[in-house]
């Protein structure tokens, strides 16, 4: 497995509901699973690099919602937390080729040769066994984008005491259509 570290005091971003209590709870994760993790296993984070990422990645927060982002208003709409990791975090590169070919994943992730979306089963062994190697997470490509843009981070915190650092939290109308 390949690994890299991630630049200190990046802000990493996560879209949330304005009513959750913590919005960088990694507990959700680990009781429901995730594209990395599996369920009842280990707290993980789910988080976007960048704000196109975030922006990529709202369709799919909304996808269960009767409406599309268009139709949000910015006082109920959801909320983009910006956040940093503590220092240090070494992670599993999953995104650069020489990265996947390293987990046996397709250069061509988050799709298959045939172009269907690769499952959060043949993911989340990836996700365990960087855990279990001591890696803080797996930076990857979007699974919500197939073309190849955005990047994420699933994060692993080291202990419950590790948290992500709140630095801001940003209204919808002044994150999605700036």
């Amino acid at each position: 497995m390949r690994t890299e570290l991630l630049t200190d005091d990046h802000e990493w971003l996560r879209i949330a509901d304005p009513g959750w209590a913590d919005p960088l709870d990694p507990t959700h994760a680990q009781r429901v699973g995730g594209r990395w993790n599996p369920p009842e296993t280990f707290p993980t984070l789910y988080l976007d690099e960048d704000l196109a990422t975030a922006r990529i990645n709202l369709t799919s927060f909304v996808a269960r919602w009767p409406y599309e982002p268009e139709d949000l208003r910015s006082d109920t709409g959801p909320v983009l937390v910006a956040a940093t990791l503590p220092r240090q975090q070494r992670v599993a590169d999953v995104h650069t080729s020489a990265g996947l070919a390293a987990v046996g994943l397709p250069t061509s992730y988050p799709l298959d040769a045939d172009g269907t979306l690769i499952s959060h089963d043949m993911c989340q062994p990836i996700g365990a066994a960087a855990k279990a190697a001591g890696l803080r997470g797996i930076r990857c490509g979007s699974a919500n984008a197939p073309a190849g843009a955005g990047r994420e981070l699933a994060w692993f915190p080291a202990t419950t005491r590790s948290r992500a650092r709140h630095v801001a939290t940003i209204r919808l109308e002044d994150w999605f259509w700036a």
